[in-house]
């Protein structure tokens, strides 16, 4: 596939999984809610280690110069 996402992308993505997952510690990691946002960090932690994000390439985005 080829790479869709730039450098400031992929660091606001991992910043934000890291945001994620604490907020998942503090609402609990068993529950619902704790669930769904560490399956979000991991979504952004998948898309900023490959620098490709799905959603862009139908979309036609593309923040990679």
């Amino acid at each position: 596939m080829k790479r869709n996402v730039g450098t400031i992308d992929r660091i606001v993505r991992a910043v934000l999984a890291v945001l994620l997952v604490v907020a998942a510690g503090l609402i609990g990691f068993g529950s619902v809610g704790g669930i769904v946002l560490l399956v979000l960090a991991a979504m952004m932690v998948l898309t900023s280690a490959t620098a490709v994000c799905p959603l862009y390439g139908p979309l036609k985005i593309t923040t990679n110069r």
